[in-house]
């Protein structure tokens, strides 16, 4: 994190950014598994790598170095028949920060409701206007979900169009698959897949993603350059992160943001003024409560 100090902010290499696709490291973790083949699970951990990373999601032109690194790790949690599992899929996408190795994350994530059918050797499939199986439906929407968040992070609400096809994935799940595969549906709990992306498609979250672009292109882009100013439009866009989480209490998506971003903006702030970390503490403590502490520690 110390390397923050060390942005450098390249304006040649913006106009490639946007064709930007996923990089993704795949594992499966099936530690609780005690009957299923294991070879059963190596072959979806395959069958993941090659339907994340060779699937052409987007229209744009992309570069082999220009791709979004992401994780994914599925944990089985449960066999609920020899075909049909219960699973964790913790989900990690950052992107680059201008002229540096540095990737800030822009999601870090864990979806503890994924269920699915798997028989070995059986495809996943995507289909942007059909629901053909639940784990395939599941991964498309968090593809989607990350390349809306990369583009809002480049351009002002640029991951638009990412984040409708978000929307669209999880409302093709039929009632009957949704019935029977928890997280896509607003009364199976308030902190899920339908509630992510209601967030960062409702009005009131809108600054949120303004608050967004600002982080990362108009600040952390710049942060090597122009220290000051950089840190004066971080605690500018927090102040819309606040302004969103008390028009819209407890919004899942201010939560997601604390997740992934509360260390990283404690190592910037560490080496903010007096009123820079006075201002920096006000406001996420009054964001993520439950890491007051924290947040404090930055005096």
């Amino acid at each position: 994190m110390s390397r923050f100090i060390f942005l450098i902010f390249t304006l040649t290499s913006f106009g490639s950014l946007h064709a930007q696709e996923l990089k993704v490291s795949v594992k499966i973790n099936i530690q609780k598994i005690q009957t299923v083949d294991p070879k059963v699970f190596a072959t979806l951990e395959t069958t993941i790598d090659e339907f994340l990373n060779s699937q052409k999601w987007t229209n744009d032109i992309f570069e082999k170095e220009e791709r979004i690194n992401c994780n994914f790790l599925l944990t089985i949690q449960e066999e609920l028949s020899p075909t049909s599992f219960k699973a964790d899929l913790a989900i990690q996408a950052s992107r680059p920060v201008f002229g540096t190795d540095y990737e800030t994350a822009i999601l870090n994530h864990i979806d503890r409701d994924v269920t699915f059918v798997y028989e070995q050797f059986q495809p996943l499939v995507f289909s942007k206007n059909s629901y053909n199986d639940n784990l395939s439906q599941v991964l498309s929407f968090y593809v989607y979900l990350i390349l809306g968040l990369d583009y809002d992070s480049y351009s002002l609400y640029g991951g638009e169009e990412h984040l409708r096809t978000t929307q669209e994935i999880l409302n093709n799940v039929p009632q009957s698959a949704a019935a029977g595969n928890p997280g896509w549906q607003s009364l199976d709990a308030n902190r899920n897949r339908f509630w992510i992306i209601e967030n960062l498609l409702s009005p009131r979250v809108r600054d949120y993603r303004q608050a967004m672009y600002d982080y990362h292109r108009q600040s952390l882009d710049i942060m090597y350059t122009d220290t000051n100013t950089a840190r004066a439009i971080l605690i500018s866009a927090l102040e819309k992160v606040r302004t969103v989480n008390q028009a819209y209490p407890n919004s899942m998506i201010v939560q997601m943001f604390a997740n992934a971003k509360s260390t990283e903006l404690v190592e910037i702030f560490k080496r903010g003024t007096i009123q820079e970390k006075n201002r920096f503490i006000q406001i996420m403590t009054k964001v993520d409560a439950p890491n007051a502490s924290k947040y404090r520690a930055v005096r």
